[in-house]
């Protein structure tokens, strides 16, 4: 099976080697059928502290680093 890849805006990096990414996902209502914005925070690992508060990256799916940490980060997006 292939790892998820996603897209999001960095809102924290004050942890060492960990970044905090906002992953908004838009999709239409069932029944109101309309536009709904759904977000989520996902801790990421950033082994050379490269990433800044507002950089747009892609993170990938990966085995646990720690408690709270799967994710790695790909590369950043323009």
């Amino acid at each position: 099976m292939p790892k998820r890849i996603l897209q999001g805006v960095v809102t924290s990096d004050k942890n060492e080697q960990t970044i905090t990414v906002l992953v908004e996902r838009r999709f239409k209502h069932p029944v109101l059928l309309k536009t709904v914005r759904s977000s989520k925070k996902y801790r990421a690992h950033d082994a050379t502290n490269q990433f800044k508060t507002g950089d747009t990256v892609r993170i990938q799916e990966c085995a646990p680093i720690s408690k709270t940490k799967r994710w790695t980060v790909l590369a950043p997006t323009a």
